[in-house]
């Protein structure tokens, strides 16, 4: 039983932190900030960066409006397949085991307002870049963490295919020189 719950650290651990924070800053927004309403610590950053009080029943960034349900769905099949496919996943591919609990993280933290309240909380406004939240940014530097690593992972596979094949070709040549 330990070392099926061990397999699972990582992924909790970082699914957990997310959640929370998302969870938390959600209910600050909620309890502080009038719908519709802004807050910014300086008049200057305003224009730049600010914190709202909106909702959106669509997918990350308010695309999709309406789609809710559709969404509630698609996040437990992501959450469910992230758990079944995570201790599949070798430890040396570190890169998409952080980026499973980053997109974990923010599809439950976004579940949870969808089956709590109906529609998920947003509040970080930047520019005119749509209105997100902990959880959209998780879901978005997970998938970011996920491409970098597999460039990686991709780079060094042929890194060490060019190695070996210079490798094979020295000892062709020592040979051929006997």
């Amino acid at each position: 039983m330990f070392s099926y719950i061990k397999k699972y650290v990582m992924l909790i651990g970082i699914a957990s932190l997310i959640i929370i924070l998302d969870q938390w800053t959600k209910s600050l927004v909620r309890a502080n900030i009038p719908f519709g309403g802004s807050w910014s610590p300086w008049e200057w950053l305003t224009p730049f960066a600010r914190i709202v009080h909106w909702t959106n029943t669509g997918a990350a960034f308010g695309m999709f409006q309406g789609f809710g349900m559709v969404f509630t769905v698609l996040s437990l099949v992501v959450a469910c397949f992230m758990v079944y496919y995570f201790p599949r996943v070798p430890k040396e591919e570190w890169p998409l085991r952080v980026a499973m609990g980053m997109q974990l993280g923010g599809a439950v933290g976004n579940l949870i307002d969808r089956l709590t309240i109906g529609e998920v909380t947003d509040f970080i406004s930047v520019g005119t870049f749509a209105v997100f939240n902990i959880a959209d940014a998780s879901i978005t530097v997970g998938v970011a963490v996920l491409l970098i690593g597999m460039w990686y992972n991709e780079r060094t596979a042929l890194k060490k295919k060019a190695d070996a094949t210079v490798l094979a070709d020295d000892i062709e040549q020592q040979k051929a020189g006997e």
